[in-house]
């Protein structure tokens, strides 16, 4: 156990703040998969810049990495063009 109120503190931040980005990430996953799960291409188009805005912040924030978003964008932006 911690021997410092400085510690202590920075446990509670720590839990605090993995729960927050375990819930944005687990967000981010779930909207991936319903983008995926799309067939009509006229929806897909209108969900497209909504996906991008919400990777670009969650790269923004270190939530994930700014790789791992692009690699994201560009895979979705493929799904989106191949539907007809």
């Amino acid at each position: 156990m911690a021997n410092h109120k400085s510690a202590l503190k920075r446990i509670r931040q720590n839990e605090k703040r993995a729960l927050h980005n375990k819930y944005y990430a687990k967000t981010m996953r779930n909207a991936v998969r319903k983008f995926r799960a799309l067939t009509d291409k006229d929806e897909a188009v209108k969900a497209f810049p909504g996906m991008q805005k919400m990777l670009d912040k969650l790269a923004k924030t270190h939530i994930i990495h700014k790789n791992k978003a692009a690699n994201l964008k560009s895979s979705l932006a493929l799904h989106m063009n191949k539907l007809g």
